[in-house]
């Protein structure tokens, strides 16, 4: 009978954990609930409507919705998170007893709580919860921030330079690798004269605002400022955790900061000043790691420093560390028990690395500066380049007619590589190419660079969003401006079928591009076009390694180059070894043809000089991780929706009744 109550007990884990260790000290401030008159109205349809919006041209309507969107999620939240503590306060767990049927309080309990909660919820809302339950895709938009994208181009269309700041660094903040961002807001601050320490990220958690201002002043050398904001800092944490903890229901994969990780920083950095203090804080930082040879110096250091009165033995970690780490033993030991009834194997994840953050492949960007990080001592030590850990298989199904296979892995010495011809027609490329003409800005993709890598040729780009914007505009055909949508869709299908994966393929990044060899710069040249890199690692030829860490774009997966032309000079794409020097295979750019291959270090690439004329593509780059997904791309799906819809509607306009029956 007992083992047959796992299930539901590992599913219920959160709410099983003693009161006791429920959360910080019991005296941690908590954030009110702002209450507002009238039902509250579902985000979900308040985004809907302000993306409507902004596509209509309606930029103050899109504002008000977009505004009033994020206002509905946060109080929705504030709402769960209330109600929970409430419930949890009302309802008390009974022990699990022992004997037949010793589970049935525990779950009388769970029971009375679920409807208390649900009755709060409705009364709150007012209205049922139902209204509030939301997709995938809209929950993911809101982790991402990306209604933050649409209000910072709503506000610039409004001229309200200082709002759409605000919401685009609000967005950059969550999304540092979007680099189109990254240029609006250089272009916003020259624009403003605004410094970079005055951005404003209007999701930043308490915490985090106090760390760095607590950073701040520890490299300035005020240690009692620095002490005020890191205990600030770490009052703030217990109180993220515990409505994290509320809101949590089964197992929680932290989505926006590393929590775990994050926190111990501060206890190394909180240990100056008064030796009974910092040695406090220094047992505690080790409690996370028993092993850091410098902080157990410390420790020695200032037990060294104690009056003679005082016993070090005496002098433990402090509380609140020492009740987080005990109740993540807990955890650990009913999540082991659990597993070991329910007949598998459960290994923890190590949470407690070196270099502060969790050692989990799947984890999201954190918001921590890391930067931060070299103040106390930790170093963010290098990690190779993993093998894939997927199958390696090629040879699936091109799923389009009249696509010819050239070469696969073998024959272009190398892994997960394919090269095709005639993915694009005669006419396709130079439908693209006029595109192209239309709409690239010089430096686009690049941060405003005209000649981001090297000085001798000139790089234009344009998004797919950018092509659609442009054809919606009237700027270019709308037809071409979709053919550069459906053409990356198709690139995507082949790949995807070609190294048979077993999941979805996402866009990371869709991008045209042209590279134009500037006249008077090619006598002698010896540069290339793109140096020799890897896509989702940073490749280091001396040792002969990638390491896949940040800025690299570590989440890319498989990448994909679709060439429009050939009527130039030079720009061969080529393979080499890891020392970035052997070629191992060359590729000459044509109509139609398309390179593609896994991002890794394993794949490493570059483009020889343009030297003559001008080479244009489409280069697409994919993950296998739906977080990393495109923003501008599901902008852009969302744009082909309305003009679909817009197609159907004049259809059907011109549909006779009686052709109906």
């Amino acid at each position: 009978m007992r083992e047959r109550i796992w299930a539901p007990l590992l599913l219920l884990l959160p709410l099983l954990l003693p009161p006791p260790l429920w959360g910080g000290p019991p005296d941690s401030p908590r954030r009110e609930l702002e209450l507002e008159p009238g039902p509250l109205q579902p985000f979900d349809l308040l985004y809907a409507s302000g993306a409507a919006a902004y596509y209509s041209g309606d930029y103050r309507q899109a504002v008000r919705d977009l505004e009033a969107a994020l206002r509905s999620h946060r109080r929705l939240r504030e709402i769960r998170t209330r109600c929970a503590r409430h419930c949890a306060a009302r309802h008390p767990l009974a022990p699990l007893g022992e004997g037949p049927g010793a589970e049935l309080p525990l779950f009388r309990s769970l029971l009375g709580r679920a409807r208390c909660y649900r009755s709060c919820e409705t009364q709150r809302l007012g209205g049922p919860a139902s209204r509030h339950r939301v997709s995938e895709d809209v929950r993911s938009d809101f982790q991402r921030r990306v209604p933050y994208n649409y209000l910072q181009r709503a506000y610039i269309k409004l001229n309200q330079l200082e709002k759409a700041m605000e919401a685009a660094h609000t967005f950059f903040v969550a999304n540092p690798e979007h680099m189109e961002m990254q240029q609006n807001i250089e272009n916003y601050r020259a624009t403003a004269g605004v410094e970079a320490l005055q951005l404003v990220d209007r999701e930043a958690k308490p915490h985090l605002e106090s760390y760095n201002a607590g950073v701040k002043h520890y490299e300035a050398d005020d240690f009692e400022l620095a002490i005020r904001h890191f205990e600030q800092a770490l009052r703030e944490y217990f109180v993220e955790d515990i409505e994290c903890r509320t809101l949590c229901e089964g197992p929680q994969r932290f989505e926006e900061y590393e929590y775990l990780g994050y926190k111990t920083g501060l206890y190394e950095a909180i240990a100056v000043g008064e030796y009974v203090k910092a040695l406090e804080c220094a047992k505690a930082y080790l409690l996370c790691h028993p092993d850091d040879e410098d902080v157990l110096d410390n420790v020695d250091y200032y037990e060294s420093l104690l009056d003679d009165s005082i016993d070090p033995a005496s002098i433990e970690a402090r509380e609140d560390l020492t009740m987080f780490v005990k109740r993540h033993k807990l955890e650990s030991e009913l999540i082991k028990s659990a597993a070991e009834g329910l007949g598998f194997s459960y290994t923890e994840p190590n949470y407690w690395i070196r270099y502060g953050g969790r050692q989990d492949e799947n984890r999201v960007p954190s918001g921590v500066n890391v930067e931060g990080a070299e103040v106390h001592g930790l170093s963010m030590g290098k990690k190779l380049s993993p093998k894939i850990d997927r199958d390696l298989r090629e040879g699936g199904p091109l799923l389009y007619e009249n696509i010819t296979f050239v070469y696969n892995s073998e024959q272009l010495n190398g892994t997960q590589r394919v090269l095709l011809d005639n993915v694009l027609s005669e006419e396709q490329c130079r439908e693209l190419h006029s595109v192209a003409t239309g709409i690239m800005l010089v430096g686009d993709g690049y941060r405003g660079k005209t000649s981001p890598h090297t000085p001798n040729e000139k790089f234009e780009g344009a998004t797919v969003l950018k092509a659609l914007k442009s054809g919606y505009e009237g700027r270019v055909p709308l037809k071409s401006a979709r053919l550069f949508y459906d053409i990356s869709e198709k690139a995507r299908r082949i790949v995807e079928s070609y190294f048979m994966l077993n999941s979805t393929l996402y866009f990371s990044y869709t991008h045209m591009v042209c590279r134009t060899a500037l006249s008077g710069q090619q006598d002698r040249r010896n540069d290339l076009s793109h140096p020799i890199h890897a896509d989702n690692c940073l490749l280091d030829p001396e040792a002969n390694e990638c390491w896949k860490e940040p800025p690299a774009y570590t989440f890319r997966d498989y990448s994909a180059l679709l060439y429009m032309n050939d009527d130039f000079e030079g720009g061969e794409f080529i393979f080499t070894e890891m020392d970035a020097k052997t070629v191992t295979a060359s590729i000459k750019p044509k109509c139609g043809r398309m390179i593609s291959f896994s991002s890794g270090g394993e794949n490493p690439h570059g483009v020889k000089a343009v030297t003559k004329g001008k080479r244009c593509a489409v280069a697409l780059w994919f993950t296998l991780d739906p977080l990393y997904r495109e923003l501008e791309r599901i902008q852009a799906d969302e744009v082909i929706a309305i003009l679909d819809q817009e197609q159907q509607g004049k259809h059907e306009l011109n549909i006779n009744p009686k052709d109906e029956l």
